[in-house]
């Protein structure tokens, strides 16, 4: 018979109810914000040093565009540059169809080009 301390149970049912991630990314939380990815989180991190830097002018968390009533479609980033120009960031790891379906409308509504971060 295998006995377990306190511990080792604990990490045992801490590791049980931790849920798979869709598309295989997990939430994670830096200064305040969540975002639905390391790879999200880790590009905020390269933002605020790009900023610190004085690389870029200042970036925007999560902007939302409204494509048609009731359906909008929120970026993760809108970087803005210092010659005075701005990207549209999405950082991707797994493409919806209702993610391309929204780029689509996106672009053809506002004459913008998306930049996808893979």
């Amino acid at each position: 018979m295998e006995h377990w301390s306190v511990e080792d149970y604990k990490n045992y049912t801490d590791k049980k109810s931790t849920k798979k991630a869709k598309y295989r990314s997990y939430k994670t939380s830096i200064d305040g914000h969540t975002f639905d990815s390391l790879k999200e989180a880790k590009f905020y991190q390269d933002l605020k040093l790009r900023l610190q830097g004085k690389d870029i002018k200042g970036f925007c968390l999560q902007p939302t565009f409204i494509l048609a009533p009731g359906l909008k479609y929120k970026a993760d980033f809108i970087v803005f540059n210092n010659d005075g120009t701005y990207d549209i960031i999405d950082v991707k790891g797994y493409k919806t169809k209702e993610y391309i379906a929204k780029k689509k409308v996106f672009e053809d509504k506002y004459n913008l080009k998306l930049t996808e971060i893979e």
